[in-house]
């Protein structure tokens, strides 16, 4: 007689279930894959049904009887079962004949005669199933519910489709800064005045360059959703977001008097797409004798990168949620951090320039980045000197070629309505498009960078969560190259127009007394607002000395914040609180 062997059953003494790590001396192990331990457990909908597998209660004769099994009645027929029937799901049904059944008086009259006049309906042998009279009153509540909703989307598109900055009004849009009383507003200057701007630039020069940059990885262009790439995390790598006061560059050239306005490129680019923009930002003006520096603050809004900024789909209004604006933000920065540093050869071959980055301490390992101090003509003695950063370099046919890099990334496929995995491969425009709609002022921003550096190539990589509810795992589902001047021409981005923002924004601060001020974008209306501050503003964020203890409060943990004071911006934590995703 065959005999039954039992595999070896690992013990656990600590409860239910397999244990935690598989015994050695066990051949039989049990191991969890690791790319779904952090994704959260998904209960059933109530709607869905669940059946029995198998009846083998089922008596199908009775005890006695001498009528033959119907082979129909088994352990396996559920065809009286309720659970197994779409008794509710009456969206999907539609009634195809309502009319009265006229009484046939002959048996001939079932049939139709064929005649000229009669077509083939192919819903005459459709049976109608029958419905209780609540299924009908819950059906019709349904469709009055969805017309009123249809209704409802149509009212807000028309109304959006007026003022395109009058969307979302069920979210709250707060100030990036907290407007004090004691502040003093001197102007506000609405983006309809934006649009009417123009200032033809004459073509810069390059005053320095800085860093180091790593060359391009082409096989990146290969990468397909059926030839994904898990995104890697840098950790050891610093990225460095210093504002424009605490460069030392650009204090040297300050007073060396190479130019009058200094500032950074993410600075003018938030000020050249400023019309774009929904969400509140700010930017601190200093006026220093005859000189003007454009400054971000630590921790602001322009350190983040915006997710659906300006799409019609409204993101959840609280903080902690995945898909909220700040944690969405807080994601897409460290997205970008990682792509621009995995699209890499990481073979030690480096393009090094006479200065190194002026921001990193000996010892450190710092992301590939060149920074390009270039000098603008605005009028006859006044110069804007910007710093201007690309991340790669690629060599073709013995010319070299700077690269932006920058990643645009997929939370949540029913917030833009195209799943990346089956349209990039054959409707990329569609997806490309979408993107645009939703994230315009973005998009304008990182082609603005690559104008003003003067980059060759901007890199866009599609970033897209392993899971949609899990923030901690991405993968790069292609990588797409654009030139930087087409790109512009395509999105409607106009080179004069914005500098013609820049020009009025410096003439109205040159005729400011010295002083500090802030631009601040209005978080409900399309317009910016400059206000006079103390001298000490903004300055406060951290206290050498201790205060008492009643009067301690601990500092918000929330901002993008990983490095010195010195401004820069480390590698975003691993394991992030709450509502963060990085």
């Amino acid at each position: 007689m065959a005999h039954f062997q039992l595999g070896d059953v690992p013990y656990n003494p600590d409860g239910w279930g397999p244990p935690d790590s598989p015994n050695t001396t066990s051949s039989f192990s049990i191991s969890i894959p690791t790319q779904i331990s952090n994704i959260p457990f998904a209960p059933f909908s109530r709607s869905d049904k669940l059946g029995r597998i198998a009846d083998w209660t089922r008596n199908p004769t009775r005890p006695g009887s001498s009528i033959k099994q119907n082979p129909s009645d088994s352990a396996f027929d559920f065809s009286g079962d309720d659970s197994f029937t779409a008794g509710d799901d009456d969206s999907s049904f539609r009634l195809v004949d309502n009319s009265t059944s006229r009484p046939h008086h002959h048996l001939g009259q079932n049939r139709p005669k064929f005649n000229p006049r009669w077509r083939f309906n192919p819903n005459h042998h459709r049976t109608h199933l029958p419905q209780r009279r609540d299924e009908e009153v819950e059906a019709r509540k349904r469709d009055a519910e969805k017309e009123r909703a249809r209704r409802d989307r149509l009212y807000n598109l028309n109304r959006s489709s007026t003022n395109s900055n009058a969307r979302r009004e069920s979210s709250v849009f707060k100030s990036s800064v907290d407007i004090q009383p004691e502040w003093n507003m001197l102007d506000q200057i609405p983006f309809s005045t934006f649009s009417k701007l123009s200032f033809p630039i004459s073509e810069p020069e390059d005053l320095l360059i800085c860093g180091g940059l790593e060359f391009y990885d082409r096989t990146c262009d290969r990468i397909s959703p059926k030839n994904e790439r898990r995104l890697e995390r840098f950790k050891n790598r610093n990225f460095f977001k210093v504002t424009t006061t605490d460069d030392p560059v650009i204090r040297r050239l300050a007073n060396e008097d190479k130019a009058t306005i200094f500032a950074t490129d993410a600075v003018l680019a938030a000020l050249m797409c400023a019309s774009r923009s929904v969400y509140s930002w700010d930017i601190v003006i200093q006026r220093v004798g005859n000189k003007l520096f454009f400054d971000k603050r630590d921790g602001s809004q322009l350190d983040l990168i915006s997710v659906h900024e300006t799409s019609q789909e409204p993101l959840p209004d609280v903080k902690d949620d995945i898909n909220s604006a700040y944690s969405l933000s807080v994601e897409a920065a460290y997205i970008n951090q990682n792509f621009s540093q995995q699209v890499l050869i990481r073979d030690g071959n480096k393009l090094s320039y006479d200065e190194g980055n002026p921001f990193a301490t000996e010892g450190d390992e710092v992301a590939s980045a060149a920074y390009r101090y270039r000098r603008w003509k605005l009028d006859t003695d006044v110069y804007l000197v910007a710093r201007c950063e690309v991340q790669s370099v690629v060599e073709l046919n013995n010319k070299r070629s700077f690269l932006t890099l920058n990643a645009l990334n997929e939370f949540d496929p029913k917030y833009s309505g195209v799943d990346w995995r089956q349209k990039l491969e054959t409707q990329r425009g569609a997806v490309l498009a979408t993107e645009l709609k939703n994230n315009a002022n973005k998009l304008a921003k990182w082609t603005t960078q690559a104008l003003l550096a003067n980059a060759d190539m901007m890199k866009l990589g599609y970033v897209s969560r392993v899971h949609p509810r899990d923030h901690f795992n991405h993968v790069v589902l292609a990588v797409v190259g654009y030139k930087p001047k087409d790109f512009a021409s395509q999105i409607n981005l106009n080179t004069s127009n914005m500098w013609g923002i820049v020009k009025s924004i410096v003439d109205l601060c040159l005729k400011l007394k010295e002083g500090k001020y802030v631009l601040v974008k209005d978080p409900t209306k399309p317009q910016v607002r400059i206000y006079e501050v103390p001298p000490d503003a903004f300055e406060n964020d951290y206290v050498e000395e201790p205060l008492p203890e009643d009067e301690q409060v601990q500092p918000p943990a929330e901002n993008l914040e990983g490095g010195e004071a010195d401004g820069s911006v480390n590698e975003v934590e691993d394991k992030p609180t709450s509502g963060e995703a990085a």
